[in-house]
C-alpha cells in the first residue's frame, strides 16, 4: 500500500495534468524545481537537490536515488509529502553538501563514481557503482550518513575500483556495470562495458563467478554484438535490467531496443522478444524523423511489474508503457507515452518549459503497485507518478 503522502498531488503538478496526453498523473518531485522556462533545476549538492540522477528504486518504506552527478546515493525513509523534501541519509560522501568522484578523492572505500542502478532485495542495498567497475552491496539498509557497504561484487574488496578486477575478462569481473535487478527469482548486472548480462541464482558473495553469461560465446569475451552484426543473442550497450517471475527484460541503449527473454535464461541463448527494431538483425536510430509507438532510441531503462512494461525512451525524452506484458515477437507498439503529447514528438521538456509531466534524458525507471518513479536527469529530479489503469486517448504514430 501506497504512502498518504502520495495521494495528493500540487497545484503546480494539477495543472499540468490537463495538458497531458496520458491519463496517469505526476504526483511529486525530489530534487530542486526549475526557476523559469527551459532553465535546468539547481544541482548543487544539498539534502534536497539532485545532479543527473541515473537510478531510483522504491517501495513502501523508502525511497533510494542514485545521485549519479554527485557521486552519491540519498535515501527518503517514507514517501515525502512535499516537493523538494529532505532526504534523510546519504551514502558515498561524508555529507549533503559534499560532493565528487571516490568521496572528492577520500578514496573508493566508501565512495563512489557515477552509481548508476539501485535495488533493495531482501534487506539489502546494492548500487551499481559503475566507474569503480562494481557493484557494492549492503547488508542492512542504512541508518546513518556515510555508512560504508559490506562488500563489493566485482572487485576483491571495497579498495579495489579497476576496470575487470585490474586484469582479464572473467566471470566474477566488471566493467562499467551500469544496471542490476532481478528476474525469473535470478539475480542480473548489465555488465555494460564488457557487452554482456550476469546471471547467479542468489545475490553473490565475493569472487562467485556468474552461473550464467549472455550475450558473449564464454566469460572471457567482450566483444561488441560478439563481434559482428546485431542478433538475439548479442548487445552492444546493455544498461538496465528488469523483469517479473517469467521473463528477463533488457534494455540495449546501444543498438536501440529492449529484449526480453521467456522463461528468464538459464543459459546463453537467443532472445524471444524484439522492442523498438523491426528485427533482432536491426539497429537503427533514425533520429530525424516521428518515432512513432514502436521505435526506440536509446533507451536505457526498463521496469516491468505485474501486467505492465515501462521503457525510458532516452533520447525521445519520453517513457512508453505497454499494457500487457510483451512476452515475444518484434516490434510490438506502445499503447501510452508520458513526457510528449503524442508518438511523434520527441523535443526536450517539449521545447516549451520545465513541467512536472515533461522529460528531459530520463534514465531510469522504477514500478511499484500502481506508482511509477523516474530519474529524469537532464532536469536534475526524481519524479513520482500515479499510473493510470488503462491507457490514455488514441495517439499518432502507431
Amino acid at each position: 500500500m501506497i504512502s498518504p503522502a502520495l495521494s495528493t498531488m500540487s497545484d503546480a503538478t494539477q495543472t499540468a495534468r490537463s495538458a497531458s496526453p496520458s491519463s496517469s498523473m505526476p504526483l511529486r518531485r525530489l530534487g530542486a524545481a526549475s526557476p523559469f522556462g527551459l532553465a535546468l533545476p539547481s544541482a548543487q549538492p544539498t539534502a534536497n537537490q539532485l545532479y543527473a540522477p541515473r537510478g531510483v528504486w522504491f517501495d513502501d518504506e523508502r525511497i533510494v536515488v542514485a545521485d549519479s552527478g554527485n557521486h552519491r546515493v540519498l535515501i527518503w525513509n517514507g514517501h515525502p509529502s512535499q516537493d523538494g523534501a529532505d532526504a534523510d541519509v546519504v551514502l558515498g560522501q561524508p555529507h549533503f553538501h559534499a560532493e565528487g568522484p571516490a568521496a572528492g578523492g577520500r578514496g573508493c572505500d566508501n565512495g563512489l563514481h557515477l552509481p548508476t542502478g539501485v535495488l533493495v532485495h531482501h534487506g539489502r542495498l546494492l548500487v551499481a557503482d559503475a566507474w569503480h567497475h562494481r557493484i557494492l552491496v549492503w547488508n542492512e539498509i542504512p541508518t546513518c550518513n556515510d555508512t560504508p557497504p559490506s562488500y563489493a561484487i566485482g572487485q576483491p574488496t571495497v579498495s579495489d575500483a579497476m576496470p575487470n578486477a585490474g586484469g582479464s575478462i572473467a566471470g566474477n569481473a566488471l566493467y562499467w556495470p551500469y544496471g542490476l535487478g532481478m528476474a525469473g527469482g535470478w539475480f542480473w548486472i548489465a555488465d555494460t562495458g564488457n557487452r554482456r548480462v550476469l546471471g547467479w541464482p542468489h545475490i553473490p558473495e565475493p569472487g562467485e563467478s556468474a552461473q550464467v553469461v549472455l550475450g558473449q560465446d564464454d566469460a572471457t569475451r567482450g566483444d561488441e554484438n560478439r563481434g559482428g552484426d546485431p542478433s538475439a543473442a548479442s548487445f552492444r550497450w546493455p544498461h538496465a535490467i528488469s523483469g517479473d517471475d517469467q521473463t528477463l527484460f533488457v534494455a540495449d541503449a546501444g543498438n536501440h531496443r529492449v529484449l526480453g527473454w521467456t522463461p528468464a535464461p538459464l543459459s546463453d541463448r537467443p532472445a524471444d522478444l524484439v522492442l523498438g527494431q523491426k528485427g533482432f538483425t536491426h539497429n537503427e536510430e533514425l533520429p530525424h524523423r516521428p518515432q512513432g509507438a514502436h521505435r526506440l532510441r536509446f533507451p536505457y531503462a526498463v521496469a516491468a511489474r505485474q501486467d505492465t512494461l515501462i521503457t525510458a525512451d532516452t533520447a525521445n525524452n519520453r517513457l512508453l508503457r505497454w499494457h500487457g506484458m510483451p512476452r515475444r515477437g518484434v516490434q510490438t507498439p506502445a499503447q501510452e507515452v508520458f513526457g510528449q503529447f503524442n508518438f511523434d514528438a520527441a523535443g526536450e521538456n517539449r521545447w516549451t518549459a520545465v513541467a512536472d509531466d515533461t522529460l528531459c534524458w530520463p534514465y531510469g525507471v522504477w514500478l511499484h503497485d500502481n506508482h511509477l518513479a523516474i530519474a529524469d536527469s537532464g532536469n536534475n529530479r526524481v519524479m513520482l507518478w500515479s499510473l493510470s489503469a488503462t491507457c490514455g486517448p488514441s495517439l499518432t504514430g502507431a
